[in-house]
């Protein structure tokens, strides 16, 4: 068993970060396996060497220990570009010049209805995805979607050999959860055809300030680090759907997901990096032990 920890170092640690990040290396240590830690840096714009720093102290004050050297995704470009020619070549890919204010505006008109909103923020109304293609090779310096009903057509073809969207009965096959999913889930995760086009859609695989996403840069890391079981919140959840449809077009392992609780304030917020009372680094300076860190958070 292979677990991992992948903060960003944008802020303090705080107590649902130290949940976590105990969950993943107490499931590690059980099964004799090993605990990574990974710091997601891609956003170079708010990451600070001195976050990065505090996390190692945090960490270590809490007893935990990983592989070293600990792997940056700053330093992880040309995986990411590979991944995503990859996907170009074979079609699945497009660029989107729409902004955030284009995207509420195309979503929000009168005959749209309500924006729908899914795991990366508003659903993606298409309004790029019938613009033609002048690249012929992968393009910088510009927003890439990843057209979701190709990508599953393709899936299907690949599956069942026929090219069809009724392929396994127009089910994707998904992923394993070993804990519990935000609304019980357990087991064999699947979902169908048609909730990933309409409530997930064309999501974001490159930003143009990145080169890369959140989504293609962790499916990317967690196969080269061998990760065999991943733990993070349940506000992730209808996120690994995209995740698991990336590692079966990249032909890369799925492993097993954990879903836990997330950590909550006591106005039913989950936590947030602002809430500075609540880091880990605060609880430390006014004398908490490890073993307190242990209680607060349930373990």
């Amino acid at each position: 068993m292979r677990t991992r920890f992948a903060p960003s170092p944008t802020g303090p640690l705080h107590l649902g970060h130290a949940y976590s990040a105990l969950r993943a290396h107490d499931l590690a240590k059980d099964a004799g396996g090993k605990f990574i830690l990974r710091i997601e840096d891609i956003d170079r714009g708010r990451s600070r060497e001195e976050w990065e720093a505090l996390i190692h102290e945090d960490l270590r004050w809490l007893g935990l220990s990983w592989e070293t050297p600990v792997l940056r995704q700053s330093e992880r470009q040309d995986a990411y570009r590979t991944a995503l020619d990859n996907l170009w070549q074979r079609g699945l890919l497009y660029v989107c010049t729409c902004n955030r204010r284009d995207v509420l505006a195309a979503a929000s008109a009168p005959n749209e209805g309500e924006p729908l909103v899914g795991p990366d923020g508003i659903v993606y109304p298409g309004t790029c995805r019938s613009k033609s293609r002048m690249h012929s090779g992968l393009p910088d310096g510009v927003a890439l979607r990843l057209n979701m009903s190709s990508a599953l057509k393709q899936f299907g073809k690949e599956r069942s050999g026929i090219g069809s969207l009724a392929a396994e009965g127009g089910r994707f096959r998904a992923f394993q959860e070993t804990g519990r999913g935000p609304n019980g889930e357990t087991g064999k995760i699947h979902s169908s055809y048609e909730h990933l086009l309409n409530n997930i859609g064309d999501v974001v695989l490159a930003r143009r300030d990145f080169g890369t996403s959140y989504h293609l840069s962790v499916v990317v890391d967690d196969a080269f680090q061998g990760i065999t079981q991943v733990v993070r919140g349940e506000d992730l959840f209808e996120a690994t759907l995209i995740h698991v449809l990336l590692q079966h077009l990249l032909g890369l392992e799925v492993p097993t997901y954990l879903h836990h609780r997330l950590l909550r304030d006591e106005s039913g917020n989950r936590l947030a990096k602002r809430h500075d009372s609540m880091a880990i680094r605060s609880y430390r300076e006014a004398g908490a032990t490890p073993s307190d860190i242990r209680d607060l958070v349930g373990l």
